[in-house]
């Protein structure tokens, strides 16, 4: 193939990986679009065919994983969503609640929440923390 084939090969390429991007989450094709704009640069100053694949595998890899870093960053900072926004909150227990006769009632903030707990029996007045959110209970231990 002529190196003007290869040319537009590539910016083809490097044209549709980037804008396919728009259609899957979390930069998989954005990264072989560099690949491929690179390789494109390659093949305008009309260098073989076997650097061209060389340096689009490289620089595709590298970029991989540099975007991934970005995306990884990104998923540790999500926000918590729905019911879940309650974990680590604190309240206070109006009603005991006791493992074994199953829930008692906190309030946090204006709501009243049904509450368990995995460990002892927590009295009323006690200041909790939630750990987490089971259907419409919270699940709470006391704060030392």
């Amino acid at each position: 193939m002529s190196s003007e084939a290869w040319l537009w090969f590539w910016i083809g390429a490097a044209v549709f990986l980037s804008v396919s991007e728009i259609f899957t989450a979390g930069f998989f094709m954005l990264p072989f679009g560099i690949g491929a704009a690179a390789a494109a640069v390659l093949a305008y100053f009309e260098a073989g065919e076997v650097p061209q694949l060389l340096v689009f595998i490289g620089i595709s890899l590298i970029a991989l994983f540099l975007l991934r870093r970005f995306v990884r960053i990104g998923d540790e900072n999500q926000p918590n969503v729905g019911s879940n926004r309650f974990v680590g909150q604190r309240a206070r227990v109006i009603e005991a609640i006791d493992r074994a006769e199953g829930v008692g009632r906190v309030r946090m903030e204006t709501e009243t929440w049904r509450a368990t707990t995995d460990g002892a029996p927590i009295e009323e007045g006690t200041e909790v923390k939630v750990l987490e959110v089971r259907g419409t209970r919270l699940v709470v231990e006391p704060i030392d």
